[in-house]
């Protein structure tokens, strides 16, 4: 049987949308906070712009809110390092390595099975 070689695609999990992106890029954000190799003065972007919902408007409306939550949200992801957002984002989507493996390395388990009824 012939090597297929180093062929790799990277298949999403499932289909996006709007709230399925804005969940994604939440959650990238609190796995970037929570991640040790992330400066530390990187975290507080997203922290500080809740912490400005907390404080009375400066201008009328909610969309100062929106937009500064936005820049500090997009702003803290943009500056994290790219391998680091890379790695969590591939975890967010579910990202399949479909890399083709040859078991001629030794890493085959040989076993019996049996159904359990």
């Amino acid at each position: 049987m012939a090597a297929m070689g180093d062929v790799q695609k990277n298949l999403p999990a499932g289909p996006g949308g709007l709230f399925s992106g804005l969940t994604g890029r939440v959650r990238l954000i609190f796995r970037l906070f929570g991640d040790r190799r992330v400066n530390p003065l990187l975290k507080i972007l997203p922290l500080g712009s809740l912490i400005y919902l907390l404080v009375p408007d400066l201008a009328p409306g909610p969309i100062d809110d929106a937009f500064i939550i936005w820049l500090g949200s997009t702003l803290f992801v943009e500056l994290c390092p790219l391998e680091i957002v890379e790695e969590h984002t591939r975890a967010i989507e579910g990202i399949l390595d479909t890399t083709w493996h040859d078991p001629a390395d030794g890493s085959v388990i040989d076993a019996e099975t049996r159904d359990l009824d």
